[in-house]
C-alpha cells in the first residue's frame, strides 16, 4: 500500500521544507509500528527544486484477521482463505488513512514550529496513489476531489493487461495536483476520501467516528456537493451515525451562513440532564395559555418554532385535537433532549405519526414550514439580535403564513417584581433584549399590518396593576382578502343574520 506526496521549490523556499512540514527528515528512512503492520516513510528524491515523501504500509494479514475477529472486509468466518488473500496489503483503504493520521498527525493539524509560515501557506502539491479502490468509478473520484481544488487524473486499472476484453477493474491510479491547498488540507482530504472511495473500513465504526469526520472535514465538508455520500460511506452506512453527522454539519453550515460560532447558535440548553427539570409555575401558565389559544383557533396542525426541549410538543401530544405537531429548533442538543423526553424511539406508530422534530433556523425561509394552521414562538424572539428580527418576521409571517401565530415574550416591566433579579439585568443570559408592553405591541402591530394579520394581546401570569404580567402574548390571525380577520368576519355574519 503506497502513496507519495511531492512538492517543488526555489532556492529561497526549498522543496525540502516538506520534511519540516511532515516532521520527517528527508535524509532518513523511518519505520512506525501500527496495529496492522509497519508504516515506512522515505524520500525517493529531496533537493531544493523537488521533494517527494513516500508512505509505504506493510500490512500484516494475520494481525488484521486477529484484530478483526471475523468482522469487516476479509474477516468473514465462512471465508477462511479470503481473510488472508485479499487486496488489503496493496490497495489504498482505511488502513492507509489511519497510517496517514498516525504518522503525519502534526502535519494534518497544520502544526510546524520550525516553519509555521510554510504550514499556513498553499504549496504546489502532487499526490499519487498507484492502486486505489474506486467504488463508483473514475467519475466519482472526480466528483469527490475536484470541488476541493484538485486537478484530478484517474487511470482505470485493467483486470488483466493481456486480456483487454475483460475490461477494467474497480481500481484506479490516482494523481492529484494543486497550487492552492496547504499540506494539512491535502492530508485531511485523503484521510476522509480514501476510505470513502473504498466504501469499507477495516475496523468497527463507533460514535467517535463522527467526531473524527467532523474534525478532518472542517472547512470543506459542510459545503461539499457530495456531503451526504461522503458522510454515509465514511461511517460505513450506519444510519444513526450518518444522521448525527449530517445534523452537526448542518449546524456548522448555519453558523457559517450567520458568520457566527457554532456554540453561539447551539445554545438553547446549557447541558443535557438525566432528570427532567420541573417547570416553574410561570412556565406551566404560559403553556396553558398557548394551549387555550390554539384550541380557540381551531388549529389541528401546529408548528412549535424554537421548541427547545419539547415541553410544549409534549403537552400538544396529549390533546387529540392536534393531529400534526412539528417541533423546530436550531440546536441539535435541544432536539436530542426533546426526542428523549417524548420517547420517540418507543412511541406507538399512530402517536409517532403525529409528531416530527427537525433542525432549522428561523432566520431563513423554509418550505417545510408552509401549510400549517398555527405556529408558536414561545420565548423565542428575545434570543435574537434586533437586526435579525425582520428575517424571522418574513420567514414566519411572509413565507410560512400559518393562519394563527402565537408569540410570547417576557415583559421587562415585571422584572422589578423578581427579588432575586438584579436591577437592569435580563432574565436569561442569552436574552438580547426584553420589551416593555408598549414596545412589544408596537412591534406586533407593525408586523400584523405588513403581512395582513390582525393581532390581540393576552396577559400570561398574574397581571400586576402597575407593571403588567410577567409574560405577554400576541395572538395573530391571518386576515381575509378584504382586510378583516376571520374572527371579525364570523362576528359580522352573525350580527347580519340576527
Amino acid at each position: 500500500m503506497f502513496l507519495t506526496i511531492s512538492t517543488t521549490g526555489t532556492p529561497e523556499r526549498p522543496a525540502t521544507d516538506l520534511g519540516f512540514l511532515l516532521h520527517k527528515h528527508p535524509e532518513k528512512s523511518q519505520a512506525f509500528s501500527t496495529s496492522y503492520g509497519t508504516a515506512h516513510v522515505l524520500y525517493p528524491e529531496a533537493d531544493a527544486e523537488r521533494c517527494t515523501a513516500a508512505l509505504l504500509l506493510e500490512v500484516d494479514a494475520v494481525a488484521l484477521v486477529r484484530r478483526g475477529k471475523g468482522k469487516g472486509r476479509g474477516g468473514a468466518p465462512d471465508a477462511a482463505l479470503a481473510q488472508y488473500v485479499n487486496d488489503r496489503p496493496y490497495a489504498a483503504s482505511s488502513l492507509l488513512a489511519v497510517a496517514l493520521s498516525a504518522v503525519f498527525s502534526s502535519a494534518m493539524r497544520g502544526v510546524c514550529n520550525a516553519r509555521p509560515e510554510r504550514a499556513a501557506q498553499p504549496l504546489p502539491l502532487r499526490v499519487e496513489v498507484p492502486a486505489l479502490p474506486a467504488r463508483g468509478g473514475p467519475d466519482l473520484v472526480g466528483k469527490l476531489f475536484e470541488p476541493l481544488g484538485w486537478a484530478v487524473t484517474v487511470e482505470p486499472v485493467a483486470l488483466d493487461a493481456q486480456f483487454p476484453e475483460w475490461g477494467d477493474s474497480r481500481y484506479v491510479r490516482l494523481v492529484l495536483e494543486s497550487q492552492t491547498l496547504t499540506l494539512a488540507q491535502a492530508l485531511r482530504h485523503l484521510y476522509v476520501l480514501l476510505p470513502v472511495l473504498d466504501d469499507a473500513k477495516h475496523y468497527w465504526v463507533a460514535s467517535d467516528e463522527v467526531d473524527k469526520l467532523l474534525r478532518a472535514g472542517e472547512g470543506w465538508l459542510p459545503d461539499h456537493p457530495e456531503q451526504k455520500l461522503i458522510t454515509s460511506r465514511y461511517l460505513s452506512r450506519r444510519w444513526s451515525l450518518t444522521r448525527a453527522a449530517m445534523e452537526r454539519l448542518e449546524l456548522v453550515r448555519l453558523a457559517e451562513a450567520d458568520d457566527s460560532e457554532v456554540e453561539e447558535i447551539d445554545n438553547a440548553v446549557e447541558a443535557e440532564t438525566e432528570d427532567e427539570q420541573k417547570p416553574t409555575p410561570l412556565a406551566v401558565q404560559r403553556r396553558d395559555a398557548i394551549l387555550a389559544a390554539l384550541q380557540a383557533s381551531g388549529a389541528s396542525r401546529v408548528l412549535d418554532l424554537g421548541c427547545g426541549q419539547g415541553q410544549l410538543v409534549q403537552a400538544l401530544l396529549k390533546d387529540v385535537r392536534f393531529t400534526e405537531i412539528v417541533g423546530v429548533d436550531v440546536s441539535m442538543r435541544a432536539l436530542t433532549i426533546a426526542s428523549r423526553r417524548l420517547k420517540l424511539d418507543r412511541m406507538g406508530e399512530r402517536q409517532a405519526s403525529r409528531v416530527k422534530l427537525f433542525q432549522g433556523s428561523l432566520a431563513y425561509t423554509d418550505k417545510r414550514l408552509k401549510g400549517y394552521d398555527a405556529a408558536v414562538l414561545s420565548e423565542v424572539v428575545e434570543h435574537l439580535d434586533l437586526p435579525r428580527l425582520p428575517a424571522l418576521e418574513y420567514a414566519v409571517f411572509g413565507a410560512a403564513r400559518p393562519r394563527t401565530v402565537l408569540v410570547t415574550t417576557p415583559n421587562v416591566e415585571y422584572n422589578v417584581r423578581w427579588e432575586t433579579l438584579p436591577a437592569g439585568h435580563v432574565r436569561h443570559g442569552d436574552h438580547r433584549f426584553e420589551w416593555t408592553r408598549e414596545e412589544f405591541r408596537t412591534w406586533a402591530r407593525a408586523v400584523a399590518e405588513r403581512h395582513g394579520y390582525g393581532v390581540e394581546f393576552v396577559p400570561v401570569g398574574p397581571d400586576d396593576p402597575e407593571v403588567g404580567p410577567p409574560t405577554q402574548m400576541a395572538v395573530f390571525e391571518l386576515s381575509t382578502a378584504d382586510g378583516k380577520t376571520d374572527e371579525t368576519d364570523k362576528t359580522e355574519k352573525e350580527a347580519t343574520a340576527a
